[in-house]
C-alpha cells in the first residue's frame, strides 16, 4: 500500500551556515562597529545579543535574510521575548521549531477525512503517515495539505509504492 510522511524538518548544517554568515555580516556592519551585537547557537535554540533594542531588531533581520537565502523557511522561527542583560544590553531567543505540532496533524487528519479522498492519515508522533490505495490519491491529498497548511513549512518524505 503506498504511503508518505508529512514532517517539518529543517537542515541544522544550514542553520549553523546561516548564522556564521549572518555573524559575519554583523561583525563587518559600520552600525555594528564597536557594539557586543552577535548571534550564539545551541542545539536548535538560537540567541541573538545586541546594545539595545534597535540593535537587536536589526541583528534579527540579519539573521532572518541569510536563512532565507540558505532556504530556510523563516515560518519555522519562533521568536522569543525581549529579555534585558546588565546596563542596555538585550538578548532574545530565537528558537527553530521542528515537527508538525499535535493540533496541525490533527487538523490534517480531518481535512484529509473530509475531502473524500480514499486515503487514510495517522499521527506518528511529530510526523503525519498517509496511505492509500493508488498514487493519484496520495498526489491529490499532498496538494490538499499544501494549499491548506500555512502555518508550519511541511515537507513530504519516505514516499513508498
Amino acid at each position: 500500500m503506498p504511503s508518505f510522511d508529512i514532517v517539518s524538518q529543517v537542515d541544522k548544517q544550514e542553520i549553523k551556515n546561516a548564522l556564521e554568515q549572518a555573524n559575519k555580516e554583523i561583525s563587518t556592519r559600520f552600525d555594528f562597529k564597536g557594539s557586543d551585537a552577535r548571534i550564539e547557537q545551541k542545539e536548535l535554540e538560537l540567541t541573538a545579543y545586541a546594545d539595545d533594542e534597535f540593535k537587536l531588531a536589526q541583528v534579527v533581520d540579519v539573521l532572518r535574510s541569510r536563512m532565507s537565502k540558505r532556504n530556510i523557511d523563516l515560518r519555522s522561527l519562533e521568536l522569543g521575548a525581549i529579555e534585558k542583560m546588565s546596563g542596555d544590553k538585550v538578548k532574545r531567543t530565537v528558537t527553530v521549531k521542528v515537527g508538525v505540532p499535535q493540533e496541525t496533524a490533527k487538523k490534517i487528519v480531518k481535512l484529509l477525512k473530509d475531502s473524500k479522498l480514499k486515503v487514510q492519515g495517522s499521527i506518528q508522533g511529530d510526523a503525519v503517515r498517509i496511505s492509500g490505495a493508488k498514487k493519484d490519491d496520495l498526489q491529490g491529498a499532498i496538494q490538499l495539505v499544501r494549499t491548506a497548511v500555512a502555518e508550519v513549512p511541511v515537507q513530504f518524505v519516505n514516499f513508498r509504492d
